[in-house]
């Protein structure tokens, strides 16, 4: 363990070097509800595609209320090009009511209330928990599944994100979590693709475990 405590203290270092600032992708302006819509709607679907099409979705219903109160049917006409338009729109619409009706308009900050969102998993949830609440979290993305097993803080055959999530959590600093994932997001669309990774150009690889192997 403690090797891997090591390990992970130098790529952070190295992701703080390349990526200064460790933002979330998506443009929630700030607002946790807007932040839990857009989380929903990046399921199988690009951040960018998620920016522009909220942009018509927010206008249209801007509040957590509006979107409450909206027919879902108008829903699914403005998110349909994000793919899964329609378990989506009736996802966004439940959670809106239950936060709005249950949770006083606000977004709850536990992980079990979290999880009583309709279409909130637990990579959603910890989303929430570290950008909004700024709670130590792991948001085991596919990035963040493979990535950290070619680096060896864990088999690369193990993709259970919530066996990553647990396994990360006793690695990381717990004050570090939630920026680490940002940045590993970014950093395996930049370098550490799935296929064809540039390893010769990653400045982690003296730190990798599939680079040493070959």
């Amino acid at each position: 363990m403690q090797e891997k405590i090591k390990l992970a203290h130098g790529v952070i270092a190295a992701l703080e070097a390349r990526y200064p600032d460790a933002a979330c992708a998506l443009h929630w302006e700030g607002d946790p509800w807007r932040l839990l819509v857009m989380g929903r709607l990046s399921a199988q679907c690009t951040d960018a595609r998620v920016n522009v099409v909220c942009e018509g979705l927010f206008a249209r219903f801007p509040t957590c209320s509006a979107m409450a109160d909206a027919p879902v049917e108008e829903i699914e006409e403005l998110i349909k090009s994000c793919g899964l338009f329609r378990g989506k729109a009736k996802n966004i619409k439940d959670a809106s009511v239950m936060i709005r009706d249950e949770f006083g308009g606000e977004l709850p900050r536990e992980m079990d209330d979290l999880l009583r969102l309709p279409g909130v998993g637990r990579k959603i949830a910890n989303l929430l928990r570290g950008d909004v609440y700024g709670l130590p979290a792991v948001v085991a993305d596919t990035h963040c599944i493979r990535i950290c097993g070619r680096l060896g803080f864990y088999p690369e055959t193990l993709k259970d994100p919530v066996k990553v999530e647990k396994t990360l959590a006793k690695i990381l600093p717990p004050e570090k979590q939630s920026d680490f994932c940002h940045r590993i997001v970014q950093f395996g669309r930049d370098v550490c693709m799935a296929r064809s990774p540039r390893c010769e150009e990653c400045e982690l690889r003296g730190m990798c475990a599939h680079f040493a192997k070959g």
